[in-house]
């Protein structure tokens, strides 16, 4: 005879799973749980996104003018990254994240209690609405910080100016940030998708999506077929805003979208450079 509690699941609707994401789920439950579980691996999965998208990208600044089809987009053709300034942001990058980031995980795992992972994957539908919200809010989160910081001079000088050391932006300098800075994003990442509930493949998601927006608006080329091109009523700022914000710091502080800088009145088109012969 059923007891309360065994009639009410009974009663209780099922979830349905989705036929694309929770055979992938089950996979990586049963053939790597113990990597997805770690702690270490949001830290992994960033880095390694970071790494390989801005690989492509630092070949062709490389290539330059070899490469007609493509460098024919570059928006500062006079600015061209040296190996020197590549190595530079790489490093710098590479530096915070072994000597800050990685400790600020051990620590967390002595005081955060380590969450356990769900036996059903999400739907696509909630991957796609959980994912653009957690976009979105980080995207208003960012604006007001890069605002505020652009606008506070000892703000600007203390934690954003390294990103501003190089006017004509290139993928690797994408993670060339302050320590203040990273850890403050990286608050966020972590923060925004606990408050919102998502899935840890969503978020995995969103993680992977959102280095790739980042790097994409720091590629320095206006190719059109980026996202920003390809998103319609330019929802997106891509490459063109973010270039303009380095070369006209008081503009365009939105990472993605550009509904904020259109509200704020900082929203500027982009100008193109010509070569100087």
């Amino acid at each position: 005879m059923l007891n309360i509690s065994e009639l009410s699941l009974l009663l209780q609707p099922s979830r349905a799973t989705d036929p694309l994401l929770q055979p992938l789920w089950d996979y990586l439950l049963l053939h790597h749980q113990p990597l997805i579980s770690s702690p270490f691996f949001p830290v992994i999965l960033a880095f390694s996104s970071y790494f390989f998208f801005s690989l492509p990208f630092a070949a062709l600044d490389l290539l330059g003018e070899r490469v007609p089809l493509i460098y024919k987009y570059k928006i500062q053709p006079n600015r061209q990254p040296t190996v020197g300034m590549m190595a530079n942001s790489f490093g710098t990058a590479l530096f915070n994240h072994i000597f800050f980031v990685l400790p600020a995980v051990i620590i967390g795992m002595f005081i955060l209690q380590t969450p356990t992972l769900p036996q059903e994957a999400p739907t696509l539908y909630e991957v796609f609405i959980d994912g653009l919200a957690s976009l979105l809010l980080f995207d208003t989160q960012y604006f007001f910080w890069h605002f505020i910081h652009h606008k506070q001079p000892q703000c600007y000088h203390w934690i954003h100016a390294i990103h501003h050391e190089y006017m004509a932006p290139f993928s690797w300098s994408t993670q060339q940030l302050s320590i203040p800075e990273l850890m403050t994003v990286g608050f966020w990442s972590n923060l925004d998708p606990l408050l919102l509930k998502c899935h840890p493949m969503t978020t995995w998601s969103v993680t992977v999506f959102s280095l790739w927006l980042s790097v994409e608006d720091h590629i320095g080329y206006d190719l059109p077929w980026a996202l920003n091109h390809l998103v319609p009523f330019g929802l997106l700022g891509g490459a063109p805003a973010h270039d303009m914000h380095h070369q006209k710091p008081s503009s365009n502080f939105a990472p993605f979208f550009s509904h904020w800088d259109r509200i704020f009145g900082t929203a500027v088109p982009l100008e193109r450079k010509t070569i100087r012969k």
